[in-house]
């Protein structure tokens, strides 16, 4: 379900203070029900395959995604001259001592996304290209039935005009396409793995 930005920007996350110049484009809750300290297998979860990008069964999430790695090939938005540490510096580089001094958590083993840094109730992971700067925000939150479940926002900012034309084209599509889907995705994994998140309890 996509939720309104102050669902994002209201709660008292440490993003804030290292992303004061992107913007948040979207947030939405996850179908992701569980306890209090379950944010850590959300996060494995994520970086081992259930990241944007990665496999998913619907032909329309593919063939967008297909798409757009192409484009990126033949246009060289995606090239390492483009990315984190490149064109832009890593938000890392943004950390107060405490968050630089905390687990930094796991990089996507399969996705463009490098993980910022891990607490117990919030993940940030970015990546960048010669269209964006980004950041995958997953937080921890109640989900007022007295459980849990993740919370998404992306946050960006767009390279120039030429990024901002680019995120506006796309969006239509990621509201038809890609968000569907990768949230489906999600919840139907979130669901069979969750004998081990009962196992370890």
């Amino acid at each position: 379900m996509r939720l309104p930005s102050t669902a994002h920007t209201s709660r008292p996350w440490r993003i804030h203070g290292i992303t004061r110049d992107f913007h948040v484009e979207d947030v939405w809750a996850l179908p992701t029900p569980g306890g209090p300290d379950d944010l850590p297998y959300l996060v494995r979860q994520f970086t081992e395959g259930a990241t944007p990008g990665t496999a998913s069964p619907s032909p329309v999430y593919r063939a967008l995604f297909a798409i757009r790695w192409k484009l990126g090939s033949l246009l060289g938005w995606d090239k390492a001259d483009g990315g984190v540490g490149a064109r832009v510096g890593t938000l890392r580089d943004r950390l107060p001592d405490d968050l630089r001094e905390a687990p930094r958590g796991p990089d996507s083993e399969s996705g463009p996304f490098r993980s910022v840094y891990q607490l117990p109730d919030e993940w940030a992971a970015e990546l960048a290209n010669r269209t964006v700067h980004a950041v995958m925000h997953i937080g921890w939150v109640p989900d007022g039935k007295g459980g849990y479940r993740g919370q998404m926002a992306v946050l960006v900012k767009p390279n120039g005009l030429f990024g901002s034309a680019y995120m506006a084209a796309i969006k239509p599509f990621r509201y038809v396409g890609v968000y569907p889907a990768l949230l489906r995705s999600i919840g139907r994994r979130w669901e069979e793995n969750s004998g081990e998140r009962s196992g370890s309890r």
